[in-house]
């Protein structure tokens, strides 16, 4: 059995998006099922299962998790890399065939290219044929997310990282920002557009937006804005097992590989916050149940 970590957690532990108590926290994992329901219909007990969804719980040693919510777990994939990347893979599948399906040779900037998402979107966009320019915060992180697949990678904390992209794409901005920072990135991903570019909000590691002005930031280039979340994008049994089976598909053909980053067992998961949101985290991380 192991747990996912995801950004997502300190968001639910702070307060920053309330949760009614008493309440678990954590939204994916993976593990073998124990017992069914009188009405289950899809799984039996010894079957090796991963979920992304809500209710929130899965910082636990065992739950209890609804039918629908779940999915089996291909051989050849461990619980430790399903529980890694369900949620970060099932976000990558949606941002880049549903909330816009992007195609080759289109040009992607992507904020936090080393992260967790980072690692599983920029090979992904990579082997659809993507120009792709990702953002890191350091020089140790340069290297990893150009194994992750970027053409590009800006040291945001070096360079003004509009400016940089802009002149990557002789002024012409690109097709699409995904941007999972919020705050402190969104007006410069703005000037990072081209005409009728799409800029895609997807988290706030940085702080929640404020406002937006549409005066001034959505109209000078007829912009498009959105803000997704996974739970829209897998609302139904069948979106969630397409999102899935893509995903499982990426893996085990290896056009994503994944390295997970650090285990930390679940007694330590303060730890594993405190990393998380100072950044030290450079991929995906799980929790391991304590024995």
């Amino acid at each position: 059995m192991a747990i996912g970590l995801n950004y997502i957690d300190t968001y639910h532990r702070s307060g920053l998006y309330p949760i009614k108590l008493p309440c678990g926290i954590g939204l994916e994992g993976a593990g073998v099922v124990q017992e069914v329901g009188s009405g289950v219909k899809n799984f039996s007990k010894g079957d090796d299962i991963a979920y992304a969804a809500l209710p929130l719980g899965s910082y636990s040693d065992e739950r209890v998790i609804p039918e629908k919510i779940a999915v089996k777990i291909p051989d050849g994939i461990t619980h430790k890399i399903a529980a890694s990347i369900m949620t970060k893979g099932l976000t990558t599948y949606y941002l880049l065939y549903k909330t816009y399906k992007v195609s080759a040779n289109e040009t992607l900037l992507f904020h936090a290219a080393a992260g967790g998402v980072g690692q599983i979107f920029c090979q992904w966009a990579k082997s659809i044929g993507c120009k792709l320019i990702g953002t890191v915060g350091s020089d140790e992180k340069v290297d990893m997310a150009k194994k992750n697949g970027c053409d590009f990678v800006i040291n945001y904390r070096k360079e003004d990282f509009d400016k940089k992209v802009l002149e990557i794409t002789e002024n012409k901005g690109v097709d699409v920002v995904y941007d999972g920072v919020g705050k402190d990135t969104f007006e410069k991903s703005i000037n990072c557009l081209k005409v009728r570019g799409m800029m895609v909000s997807f988290g706030n590691s940085s702080g929640s937006l404020n406002l937006i002005d549409v005066k001034k930031y959505i109209v000078p280039k007829s912009i498009f804005f959105t803000r997704p979340a996974l739970m829209n994008y897998m609302a139904n049994r069948n979106e969630l097992e397409e999102g899935a089976q893509a995903l499982f598909k990426q893996i085990k053909f290896g056009k994503v590989k994944i390295k997970i980053f650090k285990e930390y067992n679940l007694s330590d998961v303060r730890k594993a916050h405190e990393d998380l949101e100072s950044r030290k985290i450079i991929g995906p991380a799980i929790l391991i149940p304590n024995e």
